[in-house]
């Protein structure tokens, strides 16, 4: 019972697609297209659009890459291990 009434929800959501698509009315799922004797949603995704003029300028702008010296990751290690021993001693 249910696979029918799924099966009539899939058909009647179709007919409103066509009906949107005849009509003009744009569908807020996204747009719709008619190929061949099927309905097709198109979706649109997220972010900048692929082939945009401004893409490679956002790269360009974040610099070369920097590296921390030794003595930098040894004093970020030896205060991670400070604060590692205070948890311990807390529990």
């Amino acid at each position: 019972m249910t696979n029918i009434l799924e099966q009539i929800d899939a058909e009647i959501s179709k007919l409103q697609q066509v009906r949107a698509l005849l009509a003009g009315v744009p569908i807020k799922s996204g747009k719709i297209e008619l190929v061949g004797d099927t309905v097709q949603t198109v979706k649109k995704g997220r972010g900048r659009p692929k082939g945009s003029k401004n893409a490679s300028t956002v790269s360009a702008a974040t610099g070369p890459k920097r590296t921390m010296s030794a003595e930098g990751k040894a004093r970020i290690a030896a205060a991670q291990k400070k604060r590692w021993a205070a948890v311990r001693k807390a529990a």
